[in-house]
């Protein structure tokens, strides 16, 4: 008995730590949201948050390494730990076997990732200026897209159905350049296009530019 009662409290207080966490993340994303980088203090992300400025240090480290606990959120949606790489919506895109299909699919999920990851993407690029740590975070938000978009890259180069003469590295470019948050804050954020016009604009032009012309 006392065994299952270590094991209950340790299940709990993990859980209790991961909320911890996530109220800190969440905190932290509604202060860069309101005031910047620079604005934002981990005391008032601690105030926020209900736990203390050194707790915030201690799990996290720097502002900057907070930053990117944010992005992380974002981009999946949630804090469960399985990768994304792992995801039900990633292995449907694997199963699909049209390539045209599998970039609509693609683009879709990554345009829902844009929404709710642009504007903490722009605090980190725009705070890289004035912030050394910024810049490596900004750096290893760029390495971590390039690798997604390697893998997926080489996923559809290796259908063997996107248009003739395309090198894997072009692929790579390519979608590269147009998941950009760079490309999302100028149509959706600046000129007002919706979530889906931008999604479809997204797929037209990456198709267009990989895939075999339709008959």
């Amino acid at each position: 008995m006392a065994e299952v009662k270590r094991t209950y409290d340790a299940t709990s207080r993990r859980e209790v730590a991961r909320q911890r966490r996530l109220d800190v993340v969440l905190a932290a994303q509604e202060l860069f949201d309101a005031n910047g980088f620079q604005a934002t203090t981990i005391s008032e992300v601690a105030r926020r948050s209900g736990v203390s400025a050194e707790s915030i240090y201690k799990g996290f480290g720097t502002k900057a390494a907070l930053a990117k606990a944010v992005f992380d959120y974002v981009i999946a949606g949630d804090d469960e730990p399985a990768p994304i790489a792992e995801r039900p919506h990633v292995q449907a895109i694997q199963d699909e076997p049209d390539v045209r299909r599998k970039i609509r699919l693609y683009l879709t999920g990554a345009g829902e990732r844009q929404q709710r990851s642009a504007r903490v993407q722009i605090v980190i690029r725009d705070g890289r200026h004035s912030d050394e740590a910024l810049r490596a975070t900004w750096q290893t938000l760029l390495d971590e897209r390039l690798t997604g978009m390697t893998m997926f890259g080489r996923h559809l180069f290796e259908t063997g159905d996107l248009r003739p003469g395309i090198t894997l590295d072009e692929v790579v470019d390519v979608l590269w350049t147009y998941i950009s948050v760079e490309l999302y804050e100028l149509l959706v954020l600046l000129r007002g296009w919706s979530l889906e016009r931008y999604e479809e604009h997204l797929a037209t032009a990456v198709v267009a530019a990989l895939c075999r012309p339709s008959v």
